[in-house]
């Protein structure tokens, strides 16, 4: 599994009957309740809209395969609690003096159509507000105050929302809270939960162009929360924006199957195998027009009944891949060579001829060992290729980043299948931040590679460790890999 992040490009904070905006602030601030001046009677609604231009043009050029291959790709927007990091302040107040919500739930909603018509969205500037109370009157110089658009009431200068705060929690008003397409909600025991809403339904139904003209989200409390009387405090949850110092920026993470496993060197009986053809056209990944089908043949090029016209996926962009169910029973004299047909193969109007590749197909037990002794872990040494030790990346390129495994203490024996993974972080002082969780990497019949795309990545300095399984037991290879990579003006 592979991830693209997706970034907002535009978030508010809009406060009940107020013409404040906190567009700027770094910090946003979800609050119920009473109060006063700095902590203001009512609640608050946080809005945001996402850029997902680089998600789009991934999923067209074939970078992210097509969601009937790829059923369990998910897209999570991920905010990170400002009350994360430190269980000590739970049950405590925060520094505005609002007392830290706990026990509630959070809805996720798409900001509804103007007059309910798909083609009229309510599209909204984010503002240049930083402060969430005109503190002027005590602080004359302080000018992070803002109530130009938007607003709880205004989109822009110039228009306003259907409904002042986007909807009316009491049903009463031209559009209500029962009307919301509600695209997710999560509950918050503690109140210093990370939000991970899961919005791939509504992201799926984006690419697939089900859904258009969307004009961003909203997170808010249920009405049941917003509307509680007679509280003696304000309560409030904080999650960092896009306007954050800190390198925990707001974003939609996309998880997607481009894993290629390729069994041609490793071909055995008894089990299910996979097999790839990769398409290039000058050197770069081509894909085709549509997906080719594949025969398997036995030594004597027959057909094998059951194995004719296998439907294939698109792995990666140019990758296509058939997976091969255990061959039926035919008395085969392993090992042995077989055939593979790629038909139907159509690249821009153009019919290509079959493709027609060979694999040797081993007995089951190659790949098992049996016998009175334990077998010992292995001890791997790891090279790379496409990314250097300590370089320095600008955020604008697509690396293909080649991973060499061989034992460990030698120059040249290398390993034909090794089950290796790898993971993507960076650090805070002691504290390792996550940016990819553990991915496997990709294995052909002649390198093992993943690709890493720093277009989605925030420039920071990343570390990548490497995992492999041996013998039942996982070896971690701690800092394998350290790069920075930086902003290209």
């Amino acid at each position: 599994m592979s991830i693209n992040n997706s970034y907002f490009n535009r978030n508010n904070t809009i406060i009940s009957n107020s013409f404040t905006n906190t567009g700027r602030n770094p910090v946003m601030e979800l609050f119920y309740g009473n109060g006063n001046i700095v902590n203001p009677n009512g609640f608050s609604r946080f809005i945001f809209n996402l850029d997902l231009s680089l998600l789009k043009q991934k999923y067209s050029d074939g970078t992210i395969p097509p969601i009937d291959c790829n059923p369990n790709m998910k897209h999570i927007l991920r905010m990170t609690n400002t009350s994360f990091f430190d269980r000590d302040l739970l049950n405590t107040s925060a520094s505005t003096g609002r007392l830290r919500a706990t026990s509630f739930n959070l809805i996720l909603f798409r900001i509804p159509y103007r007059d309910l018509d798909s083609n009229q969205p309510q599209y909204w500037d984010e503002g240049v507000g930083y402060d969430f109370a005109d503190l002027l009157s005590e602080i004359p110089s302080d000018k992070n105050y803002s109530n130009r658009p938007s607003n709880w009431f205004q989109t822009s200068g110039i228009t306003s929302w259907e409904e002042p705060g986007i909807y009316n929690n009491l049903n009463n008003g031209v559009f209500n809270y029962n009307d919301l397409f509600i695209v997710a909600e999560q509950h918050f025991e503690f109140g210093n939960e990370n939000i991970e809403f899961d919005m791939t339904n509504e992201i799926n139904n984006i690419l697939q162009g089900f859904t258009t003209n969307v004009a961003g989200w909203g997170i808010a409390y249920q009405p049941q929360v917003e509307l509680l009387s007679g509280t003696t405090g304000t309560y409030e949850v904080g999650f960092f924006t896009r306007h954050t110092q800190t390198f925990y920026e707001p974003f939609l993470e996309t998880s997607f199957n481009d894993y290629i496993d390729d069994d041609r060197n490793t071909f055995s009986l008894g089990k299910s195998n996979k097999l790839y053809l990769y398409i290039y056209e000058d050197g770069d990944f081509q894909n085709l027009d549509n997906n080719p089908v594949v025969t398997i043949g036995d030594g004597n090029g027959t057909p094998i009944v059951g194995l004719i016209n296998l439907p294939t996926c698109r792995r990666a962009r140019g990758v296509y891949e058939v997976t091969i169910p255990p061959l039926p029973p035919g008395g085969y004299k392993v090992p042995c060579t077989f055939t593979d047909t790629w038909s139907g193969i159509l690249l821009n109007g153009f019919s290509l001829p079959n493709v027609v590749n060979e694999f040797i197909v081993y007995p089951l037990k190659k790949s098992i060992q049996m016998g009175t002794d334990s077998k010992e872990p292995s001890i791997y040494g790891f090279d790379f290729y496409g990314i250097k030790q300590d370089e320095q990346i600008f955020n604008s390129d697509v690396r293909k980043v080649g991973v060499v495994i061989k034992k460990a203490y030698t120059t040249n024996q290398l390993q034909p299948y090794v089950d290796a993974s790898y993971r993507v972080y960076v650090r805070e002082g002691s504290t390792e931040v996550q940016v990819q969780d553990w991915t496997k990497i990709n294995r052909t019949p002649n390198e093992y590679y993943f690709l890493f795309d720093t277009r989605d990545k925030i420039p920071n300095e990343y570390f990548i460790d490497l995992k492999v399984l041996s013998s039942g037991e996982v070896n971690t290879y701690k800092k394998t890999l350290k790069f920075l990579i930086v902003n290209k003006k």
